[in-house]
C-alpha cells in the first residue's frame, strides 16, 4: 500500500479558459499587485499566488470550494489540490473526456 498522497478531485476539472489574461482579476479590480498567477480548474477564475500580498487564488478556494488550480506562469505545467494538499503534474490537469454513451 502506498503512502504517496493522491488527489481525489481530478474529476472536478472542467474545460475552462482563464477569466482574464491581464492578471489577477481581483487585484485588477482593487488596484492591487501580484507575484504569480493561478487559474481555478473548475471555473477559470484567475487569482494571485500565496506569495502575493492578497493571496486571491487561495481566497477563491475558500469562497467557492473549488479544489484545483494550475499555474498560469509561462513554462510552468503544474497544479495544486487545496483539499488533498498535493502538487499535480501537468498531465493530470486535463479535463477527462465525457464518456461515450451509445444511442438507442
Amino acid at each position: 500500500m502506498s503512502n504517496i498522497p493522491e488527489c481525489t478531485h481530478l474529476d472536478s476539472i472542467a474545460n475552462v479558459q482563464p477569466s482574464t489574461r491581464r492578471g489577477c482579476e481581483d487585484c485588477l479590480r482593487m488596484g492591487g499587485s501580484w507575484v504569480h498567477l493561478r487559474m481555478c480548474l473548475a471555473c477559470g477564475h484567475v487569482g494571485c499566488c500565496d506569495s502575493s500580498p492578497n493571496r486571491h487564488a487561495t481566497g477563491h478556494f475558500h469562497q467557492s470550494s473549488h479544489p484545483l488550480i494550475r499555474s498560469l506562469e509561462p513554462g510552468e505545467d503544474w497544479g495544486w489540490c487545496y483539499v488533498d494538499e498535493v502538487e499535480l503534474e501537468g498531465s493530470e490537469l486535463r479535463p477527462s473526456s465525457p464518456s461515450h454513451t451509445p444511442g438507442p
